[in-house]
């Protein structure tokens, strides 16, 4: 019998939002089973450092959670390596203080100074003394796939027709060409966020959960039984 496994997209530094998905888990008749978030938990929205620690506490208080790695929080390990580091696969490599990315937030979140008057050397200077240690070490662990008989669950996406133990992280966090128009069948439903739309779509092949949280839109988390997906509103269930 499929197990029912509960998924949150793209969190972006909404805790509020976040917060109320796992409200809305918790009052699910399918409540307790598996939460996995599937990355982004960084950027845009103001509060990034208290998603993180909730992601910390709630695991080591023992809760049966699954976090990917997403590209937004590779953004921040890369800054924290490199302050002048652009990612290639950013669109106009852009870096992770540019708005559009939304990395001010993150800092600002940990009560850091980044003004346009700061060079990045400095910002980086007081982001290394200001992000727990902790908090880096969670990023830098989290996995990048969750599988289990029916599904692949992955911040991005898969490259298809490449098997899962060869799947390569740069396609995991970032890839959009080559999967979002793919039709096949994967052998299993993957379920992924990055590629912000209005609200969830199911594909068939495919569920994309990022319904634009980082954007200011609802953040929808799922109910996910076999192929089967509802999103999660109060006690209610809306198949997709």
């Amino acid at each position: 019998m499929t197990q029912p496994i509960f998924a949150i997209g793209d969190i972006h530094g909404q805790y509020d939002a976040m917060q109320r998905a796992l409200d809305h888990i918790e009052a699910d008749p399918a409540f307790p089973a598996r939460v996995v978030f599937l990355g982004d938990y960084l950027d845009r929205g103001p509060q990034a450092k208290k998603v993180i620690q909730c992601l910390i506490d709630g695991m080591d208080e023992g809760r049966d959670w699954i976090a990917l790695l997403g590209n937004h929080d590779r953004y921040m390990l890369n800054f924290l390596e490199d302050p002048r580091y652009r990612d290639p696969n950013t669109r106009d490599l852009l870096d992770w203080l540019d708005d559009r990315i939304g990395g001010r937030t993150t800092l600002a979140s940990y009560g850091i100074d980044t003004g346009n008057d700061r060079s990045p050397e400095a910002i980086h200077a007081d982001a290394l003394a200001a992000i727990p240690k902790a908090h880096i070490e969670f990023i830098r662990n989290l996995p990048l796939m969750h599988v289990t008989d029916d599904h692949v669950f992955v911040h991005a996406g898969i490259r298809p027709g490449v098997p899962l133990e060869d799947q390569v992280e740069e396609d995991l966090i970032w890839i959009r060409k080559g999967f979002l128009e793919d039709e096949r069948d994967h052998g299993r439903l993957v379920v992924h966020g990055h590629t912000a739309l209005q609200v969830p779509q199911h594909y068939t092949n495919r569920v994309n959960l990022d319904g634009g949280a980082g954007y200011g839109r609802p953040l929808y988390p799922a109910l996910i039984e076999g192929n089967k997906v509802s999103l999660l509103s109060g006690r209610q269930r809306i198949s997709l």
